[in-house]
């Protein structure tokens, strides 16, 4: 009975995000660790990053019903009335940003969940996923808020750090959407959704992966070389960068392009875990 409820959800992205709001919350902590509103500033996230992925489910049924992987959802298979999905993400929504204030007592991370939020739901979805090829990159923003608002929760200012993680994440989500895109192709021509590989062709994407891979690299060493992050977070950070740089470069020789497609999404989830993982152990050993 609970199950179509959390397909709504979507509790895979939901974890990751998760995970990543945590990695920015123990960076910014400066070696004092509030466990408690740490507690509630990941619960208040994941409660409106809930909140937009069954928005962007009552706004993609149509075409979710085109694409193998999502014709199961709850919406398409009318599991779930429409009336009860809107009301869902009106209180999950309210109840995330109003736990968000609650916990900090401050403006700067509520405005930045409510950007993001708009990006993904406003800008992205709404608008820009089913018109321009350009839509990953801006609903990249909205998948880079997650570790901002950690941080900013936290240590209670927009700095530095701040527009690394923004930065960085948003970087990080491109050739991950990308490799999405090319292993899962059939499904964005059925919709008929115009993402960059589709359009413009995979060696062009391979190129635009591989600039992007490099970009995220090339910010790894930032939060260290400005003293956010010891050498704790730039080793395991850099190692797993340079390893998934090498694996991009493969793709411009594979003869397999899905097989090294798939392994680029792989390794990018093994990319954002040791990430945050690394700041993690940042925040605890400061």
């Amino acid at each position: 009975m609970y199950r179509p409820y959390l397909k709504l959800l979507k509790p895979g992205i939901v974890a990751g995000n998760l995970f990543s709001v945590t990695g920015g919350y123990f960076l910014g902590s400066v070696g004092s660790i509030q466990w408690t509103k740490g507690m509630l500033v990941s619960m208040s996230v994941a409660l409106t990053i809930s909140s937009a992925c069954a928005a962007n489910n009552i706004f993609d049924r149509d075409i979710d019903a085109l694409m193998a992987r999502t014709r199961d959802r709850p919406l398409v298979r009318s599991e779930i009335p429409v009336t009860v999905a809107k009301a869902i993400v009106l209180i999950l929504g309210i109840s995330g940003i109003s736990m968000l204030y609650a916990a900090t007592e401050q403006y700067l991370p509520v405005a930045l969940i409510l950007l993001g939020y708009l990006a993904y739901v406003g800008f992205y979805t709404s608008l820009l996923k089913r018109k321009s090829i350009h839509g990953t990159l801006v609903g990249s923003l909205s998948g880079a808020m997650p570790p901002v608002v950690g941080y900013c929760s936290s240590s209670g200012q927009f700095d530095a750090a701040a527009v690394t993680l923004l930065l960085m994440f948003a970087l990080w989500q491109m050739p991950h959407s990308y490799a999405i895109a090319i292993f899962r192709a059939a499904d964005y021509r059925a919709a008929s959704i115009p993402v960059y590989p589709a359009v413009k062709g995979w060696p062009a994407a391979k190129r635009q992966m591989a600039g992007y891979v490099a970009a995220f690299t090339a910010t790894i060493p930032i939060l260290t070389l400005l003293g956010y992050a010891s050498a704790i977070y730039l080793v395991p950070s850099l190692a797993i960068g340079l390893y998934w740089l090498n694996l991009c470069f493969q793709g411009f020789h594979t003869t397999n392009d899905v097989q090294w497609a798939r392994k680029i999404f792989l390794s990018s989830i093994a990319v954002v875990v040791v990430l945050n993982m690394a700041m993690i152990l940042t925040g605890l050993n400061k």
